[in-house]
This record gives C-alpha cells, structure tokens and sequence, in this order.
C-alpha cells in the first residue's frame, strides 16, 4: 500500500509537471522569440540592446518559475545560480544592460527557446496515454450507448474479431491495461526528459559553483584539520615525553656524578631512569596510535576498532558489519573520528556504557558512536569536535550530532568511500 501510494503520488507530480510545462513553454517562447526579433530588428539604431537586456531579465522569470518546480521531479534540491548585480556606482545605461554580461541570463534565455518543442511531446505523450488508459477502461461503462449508434463499427470488427460487444469490451480492456501499466513510466520518463533540460541549463553551472564552493572548503578544513593536530601533537610531545625526557638526562648526570662517590646510590638513580625511560615510550607509543597505528594498516578498520574500545575506560559495544580494506585516507580518518570521540566520551560525558557500530551504505562508511551520558555535545567552534568536521570535511565527509541536554548522545560520521 505505501508502494502504491508513493508511485500515485508521483505520477500525480509528473502529469501535472507535464501539463502545465506545455502553456509555460508556449507563453515563454512567444515572449522570448518577440524579444530577440524586436531586439535584432532595432539593434542598428542601438535600441536593440535594451530590448534585448529586457527580454533575458523576461527569461530569468520564466526560468525561475521553473527552478521553482523542478524539485519535486528530481526529488531532491537543485543548486540556486548566482546573477551578478551591477556596481552600485554603475550609471543608468550600465545598470539596464548588466544582463547582458551575465552569462546565466543566456542560459535562461535558450531554455526558455528549446523548452517549446520537447513540452510539447511530453504533453501529448500524457495527454495521449491517459486519454487512451481512461477511455478503454471506462468502455463497460458507455460502450453499450456506442454500439447503439448507426454506422458504428467497433474496433473488434474492424480487425476481424467476431463476438459483438463483449468482443469489442475484452479488446478494450486489453488496450486499458496496457497503457494503464505502461503510463506511470511514460510519464514519468517525459517528465525526467524535460527536467533534465533544466537541470542542465538552469541549474548546472549553479552546481559547479556549489562543487568548487565545496571543495574549497573542504581544503581549508583539511589545511585547519592538519595545523590543529600539529599542535595538540606538539602540545602532547611538549607535556609528556619532552618533560620526561629532560628528567631522564637530569637523572643520568646525576647517577653520572654519583658512580665515584657512591654506587649503590647511583644503581638506584639508574633503575629510576630506566623506568622513565619505559615510561617514555609508552607515552610515545600511545601517541603514534593516535596518528597512524600500525593495527590500521596491516589489519583494518574492524582490528583496530576493537583495539579502541579496549582501551577505553568506558565500556563498549562494538559492532563491525563490513570487513573490507579501504583506502587509507578512509580508514585513518574513520580512526581519527573514533579515537577523538571515544576520548571525549571518557573525559567529559560520565557514561556508563558507549556504542560503536560501523557499516556501510552505498558509497560511505557510516560510523555511529552513542553513549548514554550527560549529553550537551556540539560542533560549535572552540569545542573538540569542531575539529571533527573539519577533518570529515577535508574528505566531503559529514559530521552529525544529536546531543540534547540530559543525554543520550549520537554522533553519526558519514565517509565516502567509493
């Protein structure tokens, strides 16, 4: 029931669509054509050019009533496209003929040309293929009137087919059924024909802004990511193994001074710098894992997954539903989300119990993390997982929370990996 209601609803969008694209095309072609006339026919006396600034500023309406509709035909939102404004200095001529140096505006102006004719097909292929489903269908209904009527001859009879007008309803109803199956793909394909003229015309540089927009800020996040972990790396050598490190030569040159004048002390103050020393790596080791540990890479994702949530403080429910190797740069960035949301966990949230699951879904791996702590996470700037999205978004990955006051928290990292 949900399917047919879904594939109703759709093929209520797509006849409209269709429908009233056909009055649009022909009222936006006459328009249009009328312009571009007037404006090549005035052009040499200069009057021309404001004409035709008018007739591309007619053109942007037209193809924003249809930017307008082509939402619910791609079932999904369509890029906006940016129109450059005139300088606020520009004078009078320069501001009524700024459309002209637009090059959206042209765009504009050829859809609202090449719309006429496929508006056309795809409003007769509608109109056709409803009128011949519901006439056919219908033929019980009004079939005994017709073959009342003098002079009739039915469809049956004129192929040869005997049986009167149970003959003629059967044919009827086959023809019915046919383009009764067959109409929600006709339609649909007419309405898809016709969209994708505008999605390619009306909204495709608009994407390629988006796209470059995208990327751009991906760079950055990844440039702010990287500088970031340089310096909490930095920080963490600084506080830890560099301080120890420093002891550790303090405590050799003392067992240096001690070995003339007493030995034993100086055993003593060896045996403290080798447990430093241990200490030293340790902390060394655990800083390494959280840059690239080797698990990761000779193992994978699920491997190093576990080794994670054994050693969080909090316990863990692990579930790995996907097994495969994937790039490196998925792999280390799924890590690096895991591995900062985990610690975040055992530092701020006081959970009892803390979820980990990783699947995939299509071309990304979704990377789920829950716990049932005090909540009040978010991605604002200035807090730990700010530098989260940052990263995701250097690899057009995304970051998402759901943290209310209170608790529970989920945090969703989505990764593309195809």
């Amino acid at each position: 029931m949900v399917a047919m209601g879904f594939l109703l609803r759709r093929l209520g969008a797509d006849t409209r669509y269709t429908l009233l694209g056909l009055p649009l095309a022909v009222l936006s072609f006459a328009l249009l054509v009328t312009g571009l006339s007037a404006a090549a026919g005035t052009l040499p006396v200069l009057v021309g050019l404001p004409v035709l600034a008018v007739t591309l500023l007619v053109a942007r309406g037209f193809a924003e009533v249809e930017r307008r509709r082509l939402p619910e035909i791609l079932a999904r939102p369509i890029a906006r496209p940016r129109y450059a404004r005139a300088p606020r200095d520009a004078g009078w001529v320069r501001r009524t003929l700024h459309p002209l140096t637009t090059g959206q505006s042209w765009l504009d102006l050829l859809h609202g040309v090449l719309v006429f004719p496929l508006a056309i097909v795809t409003f007769v292929l509608t109109v056709t293929w409803w009128s011949v489903a519901a006439g056919t269908l219908l033929y019980p209904l009004y079939g005994w009137v017709l073959r009342r009527a003098p002079g009739n001859v039915g469809l049956a009879e004129l192929i040869g087919l005997r049986g009167g007008f149970w003959a003629e309803t059967a044919l009827q109803m086959t023809i019915g059924v046919v383009f009764a199956l067959t109409l929600p793909a006709v339609v649909r394909g007419g309405a898809l024909l016709q969209a994708g003229l505008g999605r390619a015309l009306l909204t495709g540089v608009a994407e390629l802004h988006e796209r470059i927009d995208d990327l751009t800020e991906g760079r950055a996040a990844a440039v702010s990511a990287e500088a970031d972990a340089l310096r909490r790396l930095e920080r963490d050598i600084h506080d830890g193994p560099q301080q120890r490190l420093v002891y550790l030569a303090m405590e050799l040159s003392r067992a240096q001074r001690q070995l003339g004048t007493d030995p034993q002390a100086a055993r003593v103050t060896l045996a403290e710098a080798i447990t430093a020393t241990r200490e030293t790596l340790d902390e060394l080791r655990a800083l390494s894992r959280g840059i690239a540990p080797p698990i990761l890479s000779d193992r994978g994702l699920a491997p190093a997954l576990a080794a994670l949530a054994g050693r969080c403080t909090v316990p863990v429910e692990l579930d790995v539903q996907t097994v495969e190797r994937y790039p490196a740069v998925v792999e280390n960035t799924v890590y690096y989300v895991a591995a900062e949301t985990l610690t975040n966990v055992a530092k701020h949230s006081r959970a009892q119990l803390c979820t980990v699951s990783l699947s995939r879904a299509g071309d990304a791996l979704l990377l789920c993390i829950g716990d049932d702590g005090v909540g009040g996470a978010h991605v604002a700037k200035g807090h730990g997982l700010a530098g989260l999205a940052d990263r995701l978004r250097a690899v057009d990955g995304e970051l998402v929370v759901r943290s209310p006051s209170g608790g529970p928290t989920l945090i969703v990292a989505e990764v593309p990996c195809g």
